[in-house]
């Protein structure tokens, strides 16, 4: 149950704020002011939804591959840090590096031009940090650069029009100073939640570009904390815990899924976000993994209907932490973690490439409601090393 859970904690309520976005089209008796911010906004939305079926199968393409690296593991993530991270690299990227990047998010870029793609993340961001009301989510990223190295002009611009890119010089020779300011920003940008992100920074960093998400959301039909009482919990067949299982009764969006034999029900924040919590019979967890993806997730919302019931859902914190370099080469990222990257794009030069991903995400969900927030590293994006004869680092020219 757990796997499936997380995961669908988090996408179910970045997708629904995205499709939730689309504003009425009846305008009449408006001012011609507010129509044209509906119709801008609308233009928005439907940039943003273009992104949808692309970001939901990179995020359970991403889920399967993790599920079987990780067998028998809780699995959480934020997917959409992650293909934004990427899509704002593929800014800077050229030739084959950025087909890879691109196609690796799941876009097929003959169908869909590479100003779409931005466009629309552009779009999705502006409308994640502009929730309605009761939901609040931050998104953003920022780029930390030697001194010595200067972004070129053009992505510097387009990445900040774009993505909201801050960028910051840091002296990475100094490796506590630059830890104590990474960690700082990201301190602050995600309201205290982490702290102490970055640890045994590399001196040979030249660049690192961090990109984060937080999240907060209310129930709109929150649990009462008087009402929370231990009981067990299966964590597999043989194992079971005791945790603070929180539990109310009600109507709630209730589906069973003959072909996958799981019960799906929704929790719906206030505003527009909702989860989706899924519990698959005994022995069917692994074809649950294997199968999930966005037509099961489109299915199940079309097919819930109310049911009485008394549900039980244990209070916990969870998080995750994940080098993904591999993992994005399995879904053909290769490029641009070897000598072979292109990230001229960015400084002009061609001896850049990234040398690590590090991909972190955090959940707590209570009585109230949930706080996940992930950030996602591309560590030193550096120089590539040679080692020559005379055993001394050389850099790459």
């Amino acid at each position: 149950m757990k796997t499936t859970l997380y995961l669908s904690l988090l996408l179910a309520g970045f997708q629904a704020v995205a499709h939730s976005q689309l504003p009425p089209s009846d305008h009449n008796g408006h001012d011609p002011n507010d129509h044209k911010h509906h119709v801008h906004h609308e233009g928005e939305a439907i940039a943003c939804l273009k992104l949808v079926p692309n970001n939901a199968d990179f995020a359970f393409q991403f889920f399967r591959e993790v599920t079987q690296e990780k067998p028998n593991k809780n699995i959480f993530f934020s997917p959409v840090s992650i293909s934004t991270a990427f899509a704002m690299l593929a800014l800077g990227a050229r030739s084959a590096t950025k087909s890879q990047i691109l196609e690796g998010l799941s876009f097929n870029i003959t169908e869909i031009q590479e100003k779409e793609i931005h466009e629309g993340f552009h779009n999705l961001i502006h409308m994640l940090n502009h929730p309605d009301g009761g939901v609040q989510l931050d998104m953003g990223n920022a780029i930390f650069v030697t001194e010595k190295l200067k972004l070129l002009q053009k992505f510097s611009d387009e990445a900040k029009a774009l993505y909201q890119l801050e960028a910051f010089t840091t002296d990475f020779n100094k490796p506590t100073e630059a830890e104590k300011q990474i960690n700082d920003y990201i301190e602050k940008k995600t309201h205290g939640k982490i702290t102490d992100l970055v640890k045994d920074m590399d001196p040979q960093t030249v660049m690192l570009l961090v990109s984060f998400v937080f999240f907060k959301g209310s129930w709109e039909k929150p649990f009462k904390p008087e009402h929370t009482e231990e009981r067990e919990f299966f964590v597999d067949a043989e194992t079971t815990v005791k945790v603070p299982m929180m539990n109310q009764m009600g109507s709630f969006d209730f589906y069973f899924d003959e072909d996958l034999s799981c019960t799906v029900v929704r929790l719906h924040y206030n505003g527009s976000a909702t989860a989706f919590l899924v519990l698959p019979a005994k022995g069917k967890m692994k074809q649950l993994e294997q199968t999930l993806d966005k037509e099961i997730i489109q299915k199940w919302s079309d097919h819930l209907l109310q049911r009485f019931m008394k549900l039980y859902f244990p209070r916990f914190s969870i998080s995750g932490s994940y080098e993904i370099s591999d993992t994005l080469k399995k879904m053909g990222i290769v490029d641009v973690f070897t000598n072979q990257a292109d990230l001229s794009g960015i400084t002009g030069t061609p001896d850049l490439k990234v040398s690590k991903v590090v991909h972190k995400a955090s959940l707590d969900v209570d009585e109230k409601g949930a706080e996940p927030v992930s950030y996602r590293l591309v560590e030193g994006i550096s120089k590539p090393l040679l080692i020559d004869k005379g055993e001394q680092l050389t850099e790459k020219r």
